[in-house]
């Protein structure tokens, strides 16, 4: 498991500077809160009234929260909240965050098929009738000489297409240019 899988974010009513002290986050002498996460190798930031304390698990975050509310109760301060949050790895993002658009959506939002069909057809007519009916199905269609490429929203799109048109499946769009960035012949246009 990767550190810092877990955080706990502490909302403060207002910006208390006499929490942020005790917790090492403005210069001042470090206190018994502070060594204490320090001890457990809690990474502790803020960002205005936020506090976060990163740690490797939940039980980690327990303990922190135990401490982080005795000196709240101490300081007479109250948080608006105190939540735990986890890393979703594979969603990069934490969990109480909201979706975001997969990495094919972006791609397809700045005008690029991130998934291509390459054809290979008999001729140079045979390619252009290809080229025309793909366009009429409403694919992004580049077409060289006897080769048709079609652009696919989806991996799932393009191996559909690929399978019905015996073509093969490449990375397309920005994907290729990052990958193949000067290579004579990456095929790089928009949907």
């Amino acid at each position: 498991m990767a550190d810092d899988d877990w955080r706990l974010r502490v909302e403060l009513e207002d910006d208390k500077p006499n929490l942020l002290d005790r917790l090492g986050l403005i210069e001042s002498e470090a206190d018994e809160l502070a060594e204490e996460l320090r001890e457990s190798k809690l990474a502790v930031t803020h960002d205005d009234e936020v506090v976060f304390v990163y740690a490797r698990t939940a039980k980690e975050l327990d303990r922190a929260r135990a401490l982080i509310e005795r000196e709240l109760a101490d300081e007479g301060q109250t948080a608006r909240s105190i939540s735990v949050e986890h890393w979703l790895d594979d969603e990069d993002r934490w969990d109480d965050d909201p979706p975001g658009p997969s990495e094919d959506e972006e791609i397809l939002a700045e005008g690029y098929a991130p998934w291509e069909v390459r054809i290979p057809c008999p001729d140079h007519r045979a390619a252009r009738e290809l080229a025309d009916q793909l366009a009429a199905e409403g694919y992004g269609i580049v077409r060289r000489w006897r080769y048709v490429i079609a652009g696919c929203a989806s991996k799932e799109d393009a191996d559909a297409l690929a399978e019905r048109l015996h073509g093969s499946v490449e990375p397309g769009g920005e994907q290729v240019w990052d990958a193949l960035q000067g290579h004579p012949f990456a095929v790089i246009g928009p949907v």
